[in-house]
């Protein structure tokens, strides 16, 4: 197999053309008791990410919608007054739940670089009555908001999803007020890919991108990156070990370029996460670069 590095920008409109699908689709739900093939994270166990007291506050749509790997929402601790982001929004479930949460007096940005996921999420939005919120388009690379103006960072499974992730976690700490948090649901990997029989680069030329696995880090680079962005209190917690049967998509990809033992090992090395970290309250400019 011939490998060959992506460039960010064919990685995005990968990415961005499989999304734009899912959201005209409406897609499968990853959030329920009945989960969809082909979601970030998609859990064969059926673990339920959302409770049924959550998903009746927002329209069928944006749980059908919602592609993720975990609850934002349910790490952050949230409260009435709170300015949030959430990175790559998709259909928006996550936005209308931390709007609920923080109230009348906060308020909640969503930022996606996907057209229609932004058309979908506004409807959601309608359709739910909620005003607390605002959906802009852009890359989470290069966050359309200005410095220290958001108390909490959220996203659901869409960092892994970044082709720069340094940049992306810097401008997270960037839009973050002193002593705000993050709190992030991310697919990752327990360990490395240094010993397999392959190439780490052939393996991640061989997975899907946008099925959240290609791009995933060891939760060891996530903890560096997070700590050279200029974070502090950095917790990673693994919620749920990736089997075969957990993303189709990713997986159906790999199966075409490696051999049959690789991705059977491939597939316990992958777990979806939970990240949570603050900027220092003050005294600690931004990470610049």
């Amino acid at each position: 197999m011939t490998s060959q590095k992506r460039e960010p920008a064919d990685i995005r409109e990968e990415v961005r053309a499989y999304y734009g699908a899912r959201a005209r689709s409406a897609g499968s739900s990853c959030c329920g008791p009945s989960n969809g093939d082909g979601c970030c994270g998609a859990q064969a166990e059926q673990i339920p990410l959302y409770s049924a007291e959550e998903l009746v506050l927002a329209p069928e749509e944006a749980a059908t919608a919602s592609l993720g790997c975990g609850n934002p929402t349910a790490l952050a601790s949230l409260r009435p007054g709170d300015v949030a982001v959430d990175l790559g929004s998709g259909g928006g479930l996550d936005v209308l739940l931390a709007a609920r949460q923080v109230g009348p007096t906060g308020f909640v940005y969503g930022v996606d670089m996907t057209d229609d996921m932004l058309d979908l999420a506004r409807r959601n939005a309608a359709k739910a009555g909620v005003t607390n919120i605002e959906f802009r388009k852009g890359h989470i690379e290069e966050l359309p908001l200005p410095d220290a103006s958001v108390d909490v960072i959220l996203s659901n499974c869409v960092i892994n999803l970044s082709p720069e992730k340094e940049r992306t976690l810097r401008e997270a700490f960037r839009v973050l007020r002193p002593g705000g948090r993050l709190a992030v649901s991310d697919i990752a990997i327990d360990g490395d890919l240094s010993d397999l029989p392959v190439a780490e680069e052939q393996v991640r030329t061989a997975l899907s991108w946008a099925g959240c696995i290609a791009g995933a880090s060891s939760l060891d680079e996530y903890r560096r990156l997070l700590t050279d962005a200029g974070f502090e209190d950095i917790r990673i917690t693994i919620r749920h070990r990736l089997t075969l049967a957990d993303v189709g998509q990713g997986w159906e990809s790999a199966g075409k370029e490696l051999p049959a033992d690789v991705v059977a090992e491939l597939a316990s090395r992958f777990v979806s996460s939970e990240i949570t970290a603050r900027r220092p309250e003050a005294g600690a400019p931004a990470a610049t670069g």
